[in-house]
């Protein structure tokens, strides 16, 4: 058996038994809106959060990176440092 199909395989199974699965399980997770508190604002604001972006970034480095996608308070705070995920990020990815 050649070695290179043998490799291709193996990654192959990589990908579609750990990649895949983590990467779903990010973006479902994210896919739909949430309330966060803005420390800006101080108050509530609507948020969506970039749930392919978080998918992909779980699947290829163990665990996501998140970034809002839509907020609230945008345009108005466009561009702001995104301190409403820090609880998120601090759940260290626990579902």
């Amino acid at each position: 058996m050649d070695p290179v199909i043998v490799l291709a395989a193996i990654i192959g199974l990589g990908v579609i038994y750990v990649m895949l699965p983590t990467g779903l399980a990010e973006f479902f997770r994210h896919r739909l809106g949430r309330l966060l508190y803005c420390p800006l604002e101080e108050q509530n604001a609507a948020v969506r959060i970039d749930a392919a972006w978080a998918g992909i970034s779980a699947a290829t480095r163990g665990r996501p990176l998140l970034r809002i996608k839509r907020c609230s308070f945008w345009p108005k705070r466009a561009g702001c440092p995104q301190a409403c995920l820090d609880p998120i990020k601090e759940e260290g990815g626990s579902r």
